[in-house]
């Protein structure tokens, strides 16, 4: 096990938890006990637990089932809630508690570098590009996708939107990662079926041409 993966493990007596935290930026989306999806990030995160920024929040000792971006599923309870979001326990085997000090090790290195994504794909101007988004607030706006990839798209309309804000477009979950002179830039959540993006580019006639899996995903 690495250096950074002893230390994600080891016991944390000053802030009373098992696991001590580290720093992330991970997207993903959550469910509660109605069994309705949410989008989510998260900001922090240990094997054995994570703060999460959500638009709806649930109780207290309610269980919650997440799918992030780079980690796969997780699941535990509500601990804790907050102004933004909740912190939630991670149930998982000795096992995956390791796997999860790796991906973590992964996660903190790759933010500690500044290494880009390596989602990089040819972008396409839709025909049919005037579509609706749904914002941080739950509120729908009207905008126009300016060109668009399988990783991501540039929009136009939603001026009140910031970098770091999570957007959802038809079915395909967001992050918004800068300004644009016409709007803004958004990355796609990885966590999500690649039929959801092509389904969005075929909403907006734009092409991605990708093979898709004969199989559905699990």
């Amino acid at each position: 096990m690495s250096a950074l993966a002893k230390v994600l493990t080891a016991p944390s007596s000053e802030e009373n938890r098992r696991f001590q935290r580290v720093r992330v930026d991970v997207l993903g989306r959550f469910m509660l006990s109605d069994r309705r999806e949410y989008p989510c990030q998260v900001i922090d995160m240990s094997p054995g637990g994570a703060a999460i920024v959500a638009p709806v929040v649930g109780r207290l000792g309610e269980r919650v089932i997440a799918y992030l971006d780079h980690v796969g599923r997780i699941e535990g309870m509500i601990v804790r809630v907050t102004e933004t979001g909740f912190s939630m326990t991670i149930e998982a085997s000795l096992r995956k508690r390791d796997k999860l000090a790796d991906q973590l090790t992964w996660l903190a290195n790759r933010q500690i570098l500044g290494l880009p994504e390596d989602r990089r794909h040819e972008r396409i101007i839709p025909r049919n590009p005037f579509t609706t988004i749904t914002t941080p607030l739950g509120e729908k706006v009207p905008i126009r996708v300016i060109d668009m990839s399988l990783s991501g798209a540039a929009i136009g309309g939603a001026d009140d939107l910031k970098p770091g804000d999570i957007v959802q477009i038809s079915r395909c979950m967001a992050r918004v990662v800068r300004r644009l002179e016409r709007g803004v830039a958004v990355e796609f959540s990885n966590q999500q079926p690649i039929e959801t993006i092509v389904a969005l580019a075929a909403e907006l006639g734009a092409d991605l041409k990708v093979d898709l899996p004969r199989t559905p995903l699990i």
